[in-house]
């Protein structure tokens, strides 16, 4: 594996803005490239600005007529067709919409293809993770669905097992229906139970179709999860699935939104614990996929204090440079936020709870817990048609 870690960005995808007041700004995605910078780390990886992704490449994932109405929309916003999820609250139509989708979709099809071509061995697109887009149809602030996208690169240049690991709180709905019928891709999510978050999907019992099952796995937390439950989950499914898969290429979707400043969401985590299943997936994918790891975004709404600082701590270790959790935060940053925002940007690069501490699996469970309850149900409903013990 040869080349430093790639970073995706094109300063253009800062366009993908559904306007005033919703809660996709993209000063998140302005921010976070600010703060990557400010740490020094745009000299440790290698820039990369991909193409967009073309119709053809879209076509892997989405419908012809769903392409020409994002086409449609882009050029004329207010006649967009509801009917296909656009000019909605969620997804307000906006001049431009399809060249900076195709874009922010471009960006982690090419850190698939440079990845599987060893020309790096890990790539980070953090304005992607885009993963509630349909093949037909755009919800949930996403239009293209960019994680899949890459996927289906994935397989069409000739790799046979891939997995998705999502920990966005919300379920990641568009890349399992995408592959709900490809053993091939092994899809695994972590996220706030649909009983009380958007998009009501993700039950313990949505396991792939028959042609694949057990392809599909979803961990439903209840809402409160906090630090070490959240990474109790991670740890009692994740890694030995990956172990049992050995997927080629480990593909991670890091939605910033399971954070408890959130303002969307109802679990409790803190940036510390978010950079430690980023330090697990980047270690997974060493252990397990020769090194092979692409890394996305996400959601995350709390656009000052959480996002820029969890996509940073990514790109740090993703170009092994890790930026201590206690880490001050450069002054030029602060007062650029203050400038931007007229909000108080953070000092450090942590909620002060590193080292976070959780119990494994192997030291048994309690049946009464509503944590170890949802992990059981996921493994009881996945590990069986593997062949594992749940």
């Amino acid at each position: 594996m040869s080349g430093r870690t790639q970073l995706m960005w094109d300063e253009a995808v800062t366009g993908y803005d559904f306007g005033p007041g919703h809660p996709m700004d993209p000063v998140r995605l302005a921010l976070t490239r600010r703060l990557v910078d400010a740490f020094g780390l745009d000299r440790e990886v290698e820039v990369v600005a991909a193409k967009a992704a073309g119709e053809s490449t879209l076509r892997l994932v989405h419908r012809e007529d769903y392409i020409g109405a994002v086409k449609a929309a882009s050029a004329e916003p207010g006649a967009a067709d509801q009917s296909y999820g656009l000019g909605t609250m969620d997804d307000p139509a906006f001049a431009g919409m399809h060249e900076v989708s195709s874009l922010i979709a471009g960006q982690s099809v090419g850190a698939a293809e440079a990845v599987w071509r060893g020309e790096t061995p890990h790539a980070v697109n953090f304005a992607g993770g885009l993963h509630h887009a349909m093949p037909g149809g755009a919800s949930g602030f996403c239009i293209y669905n960019d994680a899949s996208l890459a996927i289906a690169r994935l397989l069409e240049l000739g790799a046979e097992r891939v997995a998705y690991v999502d920990v966005d709180v919300h379920h990641g709905d568009g890349v399992q229906a995408a592959f709900w019928e490809d053993p091939r891709v092994l899809t695994i999510s972590l996220h706030e139970h649909p009983r009380t978050l958007f998009p009501q999907t993700g039950w313990p019992e949505e396991t792939g179709a028959d042609s694949a099952e057990g392809s599909a796995v979803n961990v439903a937390l209840p809402a409160g999860t906090g630090d070490a439950g959240w990474l109790r989950a991670f740890h009692s499914v994740v890694p030995e699935l990956i172990a049992d898969f050995r997927p080629q290429v480990l593909v991670t979707q890091h939605g910033a939104d399971t954070h408890f400043e959130d303002p969307l969401a109802h679990l409790a985590v803190s940036l510390d614990a978010q950079r430690a299943v980023q330090v697990a997936c980047h270690d997974l994918a060493h252990e397990h996929a020769d090194g092979r790891w692409v890394a996305l975004g996400g959601g995350g709404y709390a656009v000052v204090d959480v996002v820029p600082r969890s996509w940073t701590h990514l790109v740090a270790i993703a170009a092994h440079r890790e930026v201590e959790p206690e880490a001050v935060i450069p002054e030029g940053w602060r007062q650029e936020v203050f400038a931007r925002t007229r909000q108080l940007a953070p000092a450090r690069m942590t909620d002060g709870r590193w080292p976070v501490e959780w119990t494994g699996w192997e030291a048994g469970y309690d049946p009464a817990d509503r944590l170890d309850q949802a992990v059981l149900a996921a493994r009881r409903a996945v590990f069986p048609l593997r062949g594992l013990l749940p």
